[in-house]
C-alpha cells in the first residue's frame, strides 16, 4: 500500500506541474491524464503569473528531490559565483553526485540515487563518497564500487535506463564514467524555463 501511495503521489505531482519529471522515476503520468489532478483538474483556470513561477521552482525541488532550504542554498551559492547565476544553478544541480549517479543510468530515480550514495555504493576518483549533495567537477571519475555491482537498482537500470546518457558524461566502462564537460541549462532533462526561475527568486528577494 505504501508503494502504491508513493507512486500515486509522484503521478499527481507531475500532472499538477504539467511536466514529465524523470527524477521521480515514474514516467507516463501525462500520457494517462494530461491535466491537473483531482475531480476538476481538466477544467481549472489558467494559473497566475506568480503560480507559473512557483511551479517552475517546484519542478526543481521535485525532480532533484531536494527541500526548499537546499535549493535556496544552491541559489545563494550560484549568485556568489560571479557568473550568470541561473545558468550556474543549472550546472550545480546537474553536478551533484546523486544527480550524476542518476544520469549515469545507475539509479531509477533521484531518491534512489541519493540513498545509494549515502549507503556507500560509489567511488569518486577512487575514494568512497557518501555526500549526495557534493558538487563534482569536470575530470572527476565516478564508478560503482566492487561489492555494489550486483545491486538490484544498478542491474535494472543497465537494461532499462530512465534517460539517455547526456553529452557531458562519458562511460569508460559500464559501471565507470567520467565528467567530460560542464552541463548547461539545455542538459536539464525536463521542460525548464530559466526566466521564470529567475523572476521567482527576484520577486522574493532571495539571493
Amino acid at each position: 500500500m505504501k508503494a502504491k501511495t508513493s507512486a500515486t503521489k509522484k503521478f499527481r505531482t507531475q500532472r499538477r506541474l504539467n511536466c514529465d519529471l524523470p527524477g521521480l522515476g515514474k514516467p507516463g503520468a501525462l500520457d494517462r491524464r494530461p491535466y491537473g489532478p483531482g475531480q476538476h483538474g481538466a477544467g481549472r483556470k489558467k494559473p497566475s503569473e506568480y503560480a507559473l513561477r512557483l511551479m517552475e521552482k517546484q519542478k526543481l525541488t521535485a525532480h532533484y528531490h531536494i527541500h526548499e532550504r537546499s535549493l535556496q542554498r544552491f541559489v545563494r551559492d550560484s549568485h556568489r559565483a560571479g557568473v550568470n547565476w541561473i545558468s550556474e544553478l543549472s550546472r550545480r544541480l546537474e553536478m551533484r553526485l546523486d544527480s550524476l549517479v542518476f544520469r549515469m543510468q545507475w539509479a531509477p530515480s533521484m531518491q534512489a540515487a541519493r540513498q545509494m550514495v549515502r549507503h556507500g555504493h560509489f567511488l569518486v576518483n577512487g575514494k568512497k563518497l557518501t555526500i549526495s549533495s557534493a558538487v563534482l567537477t569536470v575530470g572527476d571519475v565516478i564508478e560503482v564500487q566492487g561489492t555494489s555491482k550486483e545491486h538490484k537498482n544498478i542491474l535494472q537500470c543497465q537494461t532499462r535506463p530512465r534517460l539517455d546518457l547526456p553529452t557531458f558524461l562519458e562511460k569508460t566502462e559500464p559501471l565507470k564514467g567520467k565528467i567530460v564537460a560542464e552541463p548547461t541549462s539545455a542538459d536539464i532533462p525536463f521542460n525548464y524555463n530559466e526566466r521564470l526561475i529567475a523572476e521567482y527568486y527576484a520577486t522574493r528577494g532571495r539571493k
